[in-house]
């Protein structure tokens, strides 16, 4: 009798034979305004059903044939390991992205994430003399690192810490409140919450969110429905907790709360899905009967409440000024004939501000790098801080003293550029498990289809020669007003060692170039992404930095949909594919969880224009039987409740069925993991040794 090991090699090898396991069709038709479209792999979005679940181990199984196969694998661990292994000081995820060091009361708050630990660790420094003492460790939650630290806010004075837990990858968040100074819990528990961060009543004693009703059936594919804003009091339940603002009639609006520095007022912000045109509502908290006042109460443009000084709000606005300005409103005279302007429209996109005592910190995107200015409210005093160029940079929460810097060849670093922001040093330098000083990153333009120029980073070794020999990995996203920025990736130092050169394009649909180039990739417009993303894997061939055969090209989520489509409009262009966790059905999308929310960037499927522009491009719908398509590895994971693995589940088999050429159609579905925030470092470590491979083996690389 055959041991069951050997029964298993034999399985795993015969899997590579005989190519990807067979998916099962149904007859399943749907009339999108009298067009018949067929969807036979619906089955598979059903994600607990028995069916279902056998199809995922199926997929596994091969793609885990196929990397057992795949040379180098084990060394490309150990090397993504070692690159991992460093110590790093991630963002502030209060209220928002900011630079990593919180300061309230004598308190200063920082995380930290040291060498190859699962999740960063919330450390305190009591007083500033202090030494740092660990306030939460996440790590302890869960031996496979899967809980994740998703949200935390000191209280004003210091004293308490709300912070929320996200468990396997979901957004779903569970929150609680710590004393800080002994380090215990209170017995406050809230739930069902996503897409919200504590902002604390100025008397420490409580603080607003926002939340969900627990969403009937699956709450990993439900949809997200009716966000409604809350107080909570420390120490009571979450049933008790005061509703302070509703909208029945717009289930798709989205509510962010802030609190004015000086305590009076409640400011929030309305989303209305992923339209980055926002409204501005507000409380006086001084006022006897607490009534929401409406100041800016149409979507007309992108609205982002910086702080006040008595009744005077600083806003940063869109509002005739594209690439962002910030006016001041006064409550008294809020009509927009009355706004004052304080910071006009620039040459560059100004991308994000802060606003400390009588300065303003003002963020700018020069050509999708950052610089960052610091400018007095009566605009008498303007300069530059000295932070590094060719770098992403993010400010501090309402201060000009911190800033965090990051770029290709260097992680996330904190600069403390003192009282004033005027002389800047790394607060905390890593040390890097690598040189980069081996490596250049340079920006170049390229030419778009219809004449729009396009800004491309690339990232190699020093001295390579444009021979047309050499690997390249083409990385887009180009959607939703997000800006493509430096950033540091081990996998992609990993590439670079490779012998591979990065190519980063920063398409229109993102936030680069303001509003316009946003709208430039949005709804109807969105062919223009594809066609600037095209144009890049052309610019490079034709630059003889690579060739087709030899050029991968990768996206994430929105990138996903990206590649996807991109991968059916020019198989020929590309030697290998990644889309990860990519939106690849655009007739379903808006019906799972937050999906409802990207119709402002994709348009509905439920009107028939955008329905004739989604079918012409949609990733599922796109693929030809019989074509010939390049390596391909889908990535996704079973707990993602962003973009539901359904998505990736029917491309991935439609794409297998479909493939006539001989590369490899692949499926990698990760277990206990979502869309990727707060991923483990050893599950990246894995997926990103998997991704190597996989390049390696589809581009002829060495290990």
């Amino acid at each position: 009798m055959k041991s069951a090991l050997a029964l298993l090699l034999v399985c795993s090898l015969s899997l590579v034979a005989a190519g990807p396991p067979a998916t099962e069709r149904v007859g399943q038709i749907d009339d999108y305004h009298g067009v018949k479209v067929a969807d036979p792999y619906r089955w598979l979005e059903q994600l607990d059903s028995p069916k279902t679940k056998a199809w995922v181990e199926a997929q596994r199984a091969y793609a885990n044939s196929w990397f057992s196969a795949a040379p180098g694998r084990d060394r490309a661990r150990e090397r993504m390991k070692q690159l991992w292994n460093f110590d790093r000081t991630p963002l502030y995820q209060g209220s928002g992205a900011f630079a990593g060091i919180v300061v309230r009361g004598q308190r200063q708050f920082l995380l930290r994430q040291a060498g190859l630990q699962n999740q960063p660790v919330l450390l305190v420094r009591d007083k500033p003399d202090a030494a740092l003492r660990v306030l939460l460790d996440v790590n302890t939650l869960a031996a496979d690192g899967t809980a994740a630290l998703s949200t935390w806010a000191p209280s004003p004075d210091g004293r308490w810490l709300a912070y929320g837990v996200a468990r396997a990858g979901s957004d779903w968040q569970t929150w609680r409140v710590r004393d800080v100074e002994s380090g215990r819990d209170l017995p406050d528990l809230l739930e069902w919450i996503k897409f919200s961060s504590p902002a604390w009543s100025a008397d420490s004693r409580g603080f607003y969110y926002a939340r969900f009703e627990k969403p009937p059936g699956d709450t990993l594919t439900a949809a997200n429905e009716y966000h409604k804003l809350y107080h909570h009091r420390l120490e009571t339940a979450q049933a008790e907790d005061r509703l302070i603002y509703e909208r029945p009639d717009h289930k798709d609006w989205l509510f962010t709360p802030a609190v004015s520095l000086d305590g009076r007022y409640l400011v929030i912000t309305v989303e209305k899905g992923t339209l980055t045109h926002t409204l501005l509502l507000y409380q006086d908290l001084k006022a006897a009967r607490g009534k929401t006042q409406e100041l800016i109460p149409d979507f007309y443009a992108k609205q982002d409440f910086l702080g006040s000084r008595g009744d005077v709000f600083y806003v940063r606005t869109t509002h005739n000024a594209p690439k962002g300005r910030v006016v001041a409103i006064d409550l008294r005279k809020p009509a927009r004939e009355a706004w004052k302007e304080v910071v006009p429209q620039a040459e560059y996109t100004l991308d994000n501000s802060t606003l400390d005592g009588s300065w303003l910190v003002l963020q700018y995107l020069k050509d999708a790098t950052g610089l960052a200015k610091v400018r007095s409210l009566d605009g008498r005093a303007e300069y530059q801080a000295p932070l590094p160029s060719n770098s992403t940079v993010t400010l501090g929460e309402n201060s000009r003293r911190y800033f965090s810097v990051r770029s290709f060849t260097a992680p996330e670093t904190v600069y403390d550029c003192g009282a004033e922001g005027k002389t800047c040093k790394p607060l905390i330098s890593p040390a890097l498990p690598f040189d980069p000083s081996v490596y250049q990153a340079r920006q170049v333009f390229y030419t778009s289809k219809d004449g729009a120029r396009i800004p491309m980073f690339l990232v190699h070794r020093k001295g390579i020669r444009a021979d047309g020999s050499h690997p390249a990995l083409l990385y887009g996203y180009g959607g939703f007003d997000i800006s493509i920025t430096p950033d540091f990736t081990p996998r992609f130092l990993g590439f670079l060692e490779m012998g591979g050169i990065l190519a980063v394009a920063n398409l229109r649909g993102g936030g680069e170039y303001g509003e316009e180039w946003h709208n430039a990739g949005r709804k109807q417009n969105k062919q223009n992404v594809f066609d600037d993303f095209i144009a890049a894997a052309e610019w490079l061939i034709s630059n003889r930095y690579t060739s087709a055969a030899r050029l991968a090209i990768e996206g994430r989520s929105n990138g996903g949909l990206l590649v996807g489509a991109v991968l059916n409009q020019r198989p020929d262009l590309f030697a290998a594919a990644v889309p990860w966790v990519g939106v690849m059905d655009m007739l379903r999308f808006h019906k799972f969880t937050i999906g409802g929310a990207w119709v402002s960037d994709y348009g509905s499927p439920d009107n028939p224009e955008d329905f004739r522009t989604l079918y012409k491009y949609s990733p599922l719908h796109n693929i030809r039987e019989g074509g010939r398509y390049p390596a391909t590895l889908v990535v996704t994971a079973d707990h993602d409740d962003r973009v539901v693995p359904g998505h990736s589940f029917k491309y991935a088999a439609a794409l297998q069925r479909a493939q006539a050429g001989t590369a490899p159609v692949l499926i990698r579905i990760g277990a206990s993991a979502g869309h990727g925030a707060g991923k483990p470092t050893s599950m990246r470590i894995d997926e990103d040794a998997d991704v190597l491979a996989f390049l390696a083996r589809a581009l002829g690389m060495g290990l």
